[in-house]
Parts: C-alpha cells; sequence; structure tokens
C-alpha cells in the first residue's frame, strides 16, 4: 500500500511517498480502508523530531483518520465489512490502510461525511476536554480562545457557546479569520498580531480578565494570557506553536490564584469512558446541525509535503485532510 514516511527529522521535504505492506491484525483490531486523513500540528512536531514523546525512524505519521472497515481480527467483532468509522491512532494514519483497536472506532453517522467526520478527534477532542474537563468551564464564564480560525479553535468557540460560555473572546492573525470566528459564535474577536492585543481581551470582558483561556502557542503569548486572567483563571496550554517554550513564574499565580494546566490528548485516550461518550457527543452535534465543521483544504496523499508547509505558514483555515 501507499503511505507517507519520513526517516530522519527535517522539514516538509523529508515527507516521501513510500510503498509498505498492509497492517497485520491483531486480535483486538480492525482493518480500515482510509477514506480520509486529519493533518495536525502534531504531524509536523513528528516530523520535526519535537513532539512530547519520542518519535521512532522511519515513521509514518497520522493519527485521525475515518474509512470503512475492510476487514476484523475477531470474528465476534461489532463491526463488519463496509462500516463506516472514525478514530485516533498512535501513527501510521498517512495511508491506504491502518489498524485500529476495535474498541477505538465509532461509528460515524449516515449524514456525515468522511472530511467532516476527521475533524473531530484529535481537535474536536481536544477542544471538548480543554473546556470541559480541564478548564471546568462553568455556565456564564468567559472564555478567551486563541488561534480561534484553526482547527481546534474554530471547535472551541462553538462548543464553549454550546455548552454555556457567557462571553467568548476569540483571537486570530487576520481579518478574514476574525470575521469567521464571529461567525462561528464568538462575542469578541482581537488581532493577536497588533500590541495591543492583551488590552483590547481585557477590555472585552470589560475589564476583569478571563475564567478559562485556551493556549497552545507558547512563548510571549503565554505570558500575555497569564495576565489576561481574572482570580480563579485556569489557563489549559495544549501546544507550543511557536517554538518557544515559556518559562514559568510559579510565583506569579499566587495572587490571583490562577491554574494553568496542561493537556495531553493521548491521556485522554487511555480512559475510553472519557472518549467514546465524548466523540460520540461531537459527532451528534454534527449531525443535527449544532457544531459546524469547517474543512480549509481536501488534498492527495502525495501533497503532505505542500500541506505541511501551508499549515506551517499560517495560510490556512480550518481542517486540512488528505485523501489517499
Amino acid at each position: 500500500m501507499r503511505a507517507i514516511q519520513f526517516k530522519q527529522f527535517g522539514g516538509p521535504d523529508v515527507l516521501e511517498t513510500v510503498d509498505v505492506d498492509e497492517p497485520i491484525l491483531e486480535s483486538d483490531q480492525v482493518l480500515i480502508k482510509v477514506k480520509a486523513i486529519g493533518v495536525n500540528y502534531a504531524d509536523t512536531a513528528r516530523r520535526e523530531g519535537a513532539y512530547v514523546v519520542p518519535t521512532p525512524l522511519p515513521f509514518i505519521p497520522g493519527a485521525e483518520v475515518a474509512g470503512v472497515v475492510e476487514d476484523v481480527g475477531n470474528p465476534d467483532s461489532r463491526f463488519k465489512k463496509g462500516d463506516r468509522v472514525v478514530t485516533l491512532i498512535g501513527s501510521g494514519g498517512y495511508a491506504e490502510y491502518v489498524a485500529a483497536k476495535e474498541q477505538t472506532l465509532i461509528p460515524i453517522p449516515d449524514n456525515v461525511d468522511d472530511q467532516m467526520a476527521v475533524a473531530l478527534p484529535l481537535q474536536g477532542l481536544t477542544a471538548y476536554h480543554i473546556l470541559l474537563t480541564m478548564g471546568r468551564m462553568e455556565k456564564g464564564e468567559t472564555v478567551l480562545v486563541h488561534a480561534a480560525a484553526g482547527g481546534v479553535g474554530s471547535l472551541a468557540v462553538q462548543l464553549a457557546k454550546h455548552y454555556g460560555a457567557g462571553n467568548v473572546i476569540a483571537t486570530a492573525s487576520s481579518d478574514a479569520k476574525l470575521a469567521l470566528a464571529k461567525e462561528l459564535g464568538a462575542d469578541h474577536v482581537v488581532n493577536y498580531t497588533e500590541p495591543n492585543w492583551r488590552e483590547a481581551v481585557l477590555e472585552a470582558s470589560d475589564g476583569r480578565g478571563v475564567d478559562v483561556a485556551l493556549e497552545m502557542a507558547g512563548g510571549e503569548v503565554f505570558h500575555e494570557t497569564i495576565k489576561c486572567m481574572r482570580p480563579f483563571g485556569r489557563v489549559v496550554t495544549y501546544g507550543v506553536a511557536s517554538g518557544e517554550t515559556p518559562q514559568l513564574n510559579a510565583a506569579g499565580l499566587m495572587n490571583r490564584n490562577l491554574s494553568v494546566i496542561g493537556f495531553f490528548l493521548p491521556q485522554i485516550m487511555k480512559k475510553p469512558v472519557l472518549f467514546e461518550k465524548s466523540l460520540q457527543e461531537l459527532l451528534l452535534l454534527v449531525k443535527y446541525g449544532d457544531l459546524k465543521l469547517t474543512v480549509g483544504g481536501v488534498f492527495g496523499l502525495e501533497e503532505a509535503a505542500h500541506v505541511h508547509e501551508i499549515m506551517q505558514a499560517r495560510k490556512t483555515k480550518g481542517k486540512l485532510v488528505l485523501t489517499p
């Protein structure tokens, strides 16, 4: 089968198309013929050797796939050939076929297409659990969403409003992205490339600050976000897109009883009760039109290097999808 692989760490050019054997199923696995692959910043971090856990070489990236069941390792499986499913896997998603543990598979509702479904597992679950599990968002609270036109951000804006946030403040880097965030339900929008963006966030919160912040840039954005928080605020950090790992002054959290919380989705995956319920809930929100998904582009598998390039250049909006 065709797959995209890298044998050394580096830029997008290290990605190459290769022929590899189809996965051999274990008894608790299902073979999926891949129809759509979600592209994520975690894939670029893997490629650069900068992921939060070690990346063995050679490596086939891709953790997010949607497709149809081709075969099952257990004859008593609850799935059968032809079933449409979506899942998260550890790696190997940039390929024509993947093997996934049966317990991680979620059926795709009939009126949700593959490209929509694949936009949910990583980014949808990230937004959901940052807000509700880690951020402990309560109804009426003020939520700050950085990169609100991106995959996680665009979903977080909608989910925050759906679950009762009183004020959603969205940041983005251009007028077009700010307009999208507003369209998705943000109450206020702020351009974080402008030097006074922190003051604009505070003004949008009537000077009181925010209760929950989704932070994935690192560097100065992290430090300025801390200054945006109100007493008992929670900053949930889930990435370092700037490449600048911030240094935390723990003593600076004390006078406002602030919390800085790390988030890593694979830990959620170790708790099936959290993973299954939340992904099913997200798919139903899409099915009934309560959650809009933005697909920023669909590309062939061999275009993976180009997709990584435009993603890291911040030239996209919404979810980027590869198709074998």
